[in-house]
């Protein structure tokens, strides 16, 4: 059964804990398909996808955690900017705060507060990853990133209208040179996002977490409409 699509935006939230449970290649397909109809500056489509599992996922989440616990620096092939300011930061901060709290993590509990970064590292466990890179060649456009953040939140979309979680995350990637390596990524393309899928595991407190939105009011301006 097709899900509405009002359904699809307000019901998906970011997923962080999965089962232990295989996703069928063939419906990761159907969810790229319907997410490679997503717009694209001057039809440029500059998006790929490795997708992966396995015993190639595991080396990476591995490397991923040896190499943050062993202090060795990010290297994010994607431009990270500077760090979260003013309201910007407090958005970061109260989402926090509604994981750590669904979660049971209290401020002090500084090892389960590291063991919760390092499952970002570890793709949160998830049994798919899928890495969005984009073609070198088009790296100096910033059309080529807004058209890889539309062509990912129409991925998450049609993986939870087919059932399936997902949380877009960069974590995942911070260690390009372990990704690159298990993965296989040509040196054409730019390592951008992660996004870590699977089923949902339902008993999963952090899964429950809505984060709080902008409103309407706050976000938008509406020029020469008539009336209030």
């Amino acid at each position: 059964m097709t899900m509405p699509y009002d359904d699809v935006v307000l019901g998906r939230r970011s997923i962080r804990g999965y089962l232990q449970k295989p996703v069928p290649k063939a419906l990761i397909e159907e969810i790229l398909t319907l997410a490679m109809r997503a717009p694209s500056s001057m039809n440029t489509q500059p998006w790929n996808f490795t997708v992966i599992t396995g015993a190639e996922l595991d080396k990476i989440r591995a490397g991923n955690t040896e190499r943050n616990l062993a202090g060795v620096p990010h290297s994010r092939e994607f431009r990270i900017g500077k760090a979260f300011e003013g309201q910007h930061r407090q958005r970061q901060v109260d989402v926090a705060k509604q994981l750590f709290a669904a979660m049971g993590i209290a401020r002090e509990d500084t090892e389960a507060r590291q063991d919760w970064v390092l499952r970002g590292f570890r793709q949160f466990d998830a049994p798919v990853c899928i890495i969005i890179t984009y073609d070198r060649e088009l790296a100096d456009s910033d059309d080529t990133a807004f058209d890889c953040g539309a062509v990912t939140t129409a991925l998450v979309h049609a993986a939870w209208s087919r059932g399936l979680g997902a949380v877009i995350n960069s974590q995942g990637i911070m260690q390009s040179p372990v990704v690159r390596e298990h993965a296989g990524i040509a040196d054409d393309q730019v390592i951008m996002k992660a996004v870590a899928m699977g089923w949902p595991d339902d008993s999963f407190p952090a899964n429950a977490v809505v984060s709080h939105r902008k409103s309407v009011a706050d976000a938008a301006r509406f020029v020469g409409f008539d009336g209030a």
